[in-house]
């Protein structure tokens, strides 16, 4: 047996089906404000791992320019002789990164000393300048 809404009761019917289909999803609107703020949020996501990955390369070079004015300054130690004053400019491969070594040694008030000067570019961009005094042996 069928039985048929009454009159009152198909009203109550359509205006909560109407109110369903309302409630039921998005808007055009909503939806593409929900867009931008995760475009916004991914950028910024982007823009913190691209500046992470230049501070890493950064502290590499810095590392491997150490390596190379360290090196320079142990050279002319273990020489056991009186640098002369000058520049000289001296190529250095670390880790397959090239680096332009320039060495100036420089005179001081003491006789005896000489200040030493290593300057490490990158591509003509300084990285690293390590100075230290050798003494007569």
């Amino acid at each position: 047996m069928i039985t048929r809404a009454t009159p009152g009761q198909a009203k109550r019917g359509d205006a909560l089906t109407r109110k369903l289909k309302a409630l039921s999803g998005f808007t055009l609107i909503e939806v593409l404000v929900a867009l931008g703020i995760v475009a916004v949020a991914l950028m910024a996501g982007v823009r913190a791992t691209s500046s992470l990955a230049n501070n890493a390369m950064r502290q590499t070079d810095a590392l491997l320019a150490q390596i190379c004015a360290e090196n320079e300054q142990i050279r002319i130690r273990l020489s056991r002789q009186m640098p002369g004053v000058g520049d000289t400019s001296v190529d250095c491969v670390q880790a397959g990164h090239h680096f332009n070594t320039v060495v100036s040694i420089l005179t001081t008030p003491n006789p005896n000393f000489r200040r030493v000067n290593v300057r490490v570019m990158n591509d003509d961009q300084p990285v690293l300048q390590l100075s230290s005094v050798v003494g007569s042996f």
